[in-house]
């Protein structure tokens, strides 16, 4: 016998819609959080699995091009198997990931469990502001979109905090076993408040020749970027090969999949200027920020001779900005032009990267006017990262 076939997604009220709300929100809080929980963590963790920091690094940059890659696919994986399923399952899935990286006494088995946290984690936090948008009702969408902003500043804020105590205190795979319970109860709430409602399903045919190019443009350029700064980019071959390959596939990708009938990435949209502009924007400035979010703690730690717990704590104002403007976001939106509120971010991330470049370069020389510098522009620069997220409905 058959299930039934579920019901739409209904906009909740009262106190079901805000248990829903902070449900869907941790776990977008999640996911981001473990974006960054590591990165104050990689000295500790390549200490302790008998590898160089360098080397350490491919634990960021593993979850960075499974993520990279699974990330696009969201959209075709919902319409698949449908929003609410695919959210369960990818926080289901993820919770397991984290619990066999904590459990990893390899580094290769570390690596190997980080990629599939990486490969699962892509879908929750696009579906996490779908799911968001689907129970608020109309009116207040603005605001439903204001809060994920908000989970999503607060995961760079916390994870570094998080990583560096954790490390510290207790032992990295704390790191990555605090998910469980927080996964556990996403799925167990989510499938509760959720039960027999879900978006439509299509059976699609997987377009096997857009995903292989896909993960050719996007795993090369993954690590091209991150992987440059250490081999001395195009002076090394390495670098040379993955940046070529990475733009052969994108160019491949996007001639194959306008013309393919059922496109794993449908790059149509790209026809909407709004969206064209809007989309290369923020991914521009999300990937300066989180360029910063990598780099800052493993220089604290390894120039400026910074525990775990402290690099985390300076890292950490780089977020709290977003999360103190996300809630009036909303509103100031509705009542003005969008475009005003990217002027402060670009304007701040700008004199700030200037005043960053200067105390690099005499790191050694006046260590204290160096702490007060950098203290001064962690607070400076956040002040336009809430503008990444400006919810535009």
């Amino acid at each position: 016998m058959s299930r039934p076939a579920p019901q739409p997604i209904q906009p909740l009220s009262g106190p079901l819609l805000a248990f829903a709300a902070m449900t869907i929100g941790l776990a977008s809080f999640m996911a981001v959080t473990d974006i960054t929980i590591a990165n104050v963590s990689v000295p500790t963790i390549s200490g302790n699995l008998g590898v160089s920091t360098e080397i350490g690094e491919w634990t960021i940059t593993s979850f960075g091009i499974a993520n990279a890659i699974f990330i696009p696919l969201t959209g075709w994986l919902s319409r698949r198997f449908g929003q609410v399923r695919l959210f369960v399952c990818a926080v289901a899935a993820f919770t397991v990931a984290s619990v066999l990286c904590g459990m990893a006494r390899s580094f290769p088995l570390l690596l190997g469990f980080r990629v599939l946290q990486g490969m699962v984690s892509g879908p929750i936090v696009p579906l996490s502001q779908a799911l968001l948008v689907a129970i608020f009702p109309p009116e207040k969408r603005t605001l439903a979109v204001a809060m994920w902003a908000m989970t999503n500043m607060a995961g760079p804020v916390a994870g570094p905090v998080l990583g560096g105590w954790i490390t510290d205190e207790y032992t990295w795979p704390w790191i990555f076993l605090v998910n469980a319970p927080v996964g556990i109860f996403v799925v167990v709430s989510t499938s509760a408040l959720l039960r027999g409602r879900d978006t439509p399903t299509v059976r699609l045919p997987v377009d096997v020749i857009g995903l292989i190019l896909l993960a050719i443009a996007m795993g090369c350029l993954q690590v091209a970027l991150d992987r440059g700064r250490i081999l001395d980019w195009f002076a090394s071959p390495f670098i040379c090969t993955t940046a070529i390959l990475s733009v052969l596939g994108l160019v491949f990708l996007v001639v194959w999949e306008l013309g393919a009938k059922y496109p794993i990435v449908d790059l149509h949209f790209f026809a909407y200027r709004n969206f064209a502009v809007g989309t290369v924007a923020v991914a521009i400035g999300f990937g300066l920020y989180f360029a910063a979010l990598v780099l800052v703690p493993l220089w604290l730690q390894t120039d400026m001779e910074y525990n775990a717990t402290w690099a985390g704590l300076v890292t950490a104002p780089m977020g709290v900005f977003g999360i103190l403007l996300a809630p009036f976001l909303g509103a100031w939106v509705r009542k003005g032009d969008a475009r005003l509120f990217e002027l402060p971010r670009v304007y701040r991330r700008g004199i700030c990267s200037v005043i960053r470049q200067r105390y690099q370069v005499c790191s050694d020389l006046h260590r204290r006017r160096i702490r007060l510098r950098r203290a001064a522009c962690s607070r400076l620069a956040p002040a336009g990262v809430g503008c990444y997220t400006s919810p535009p409905i």
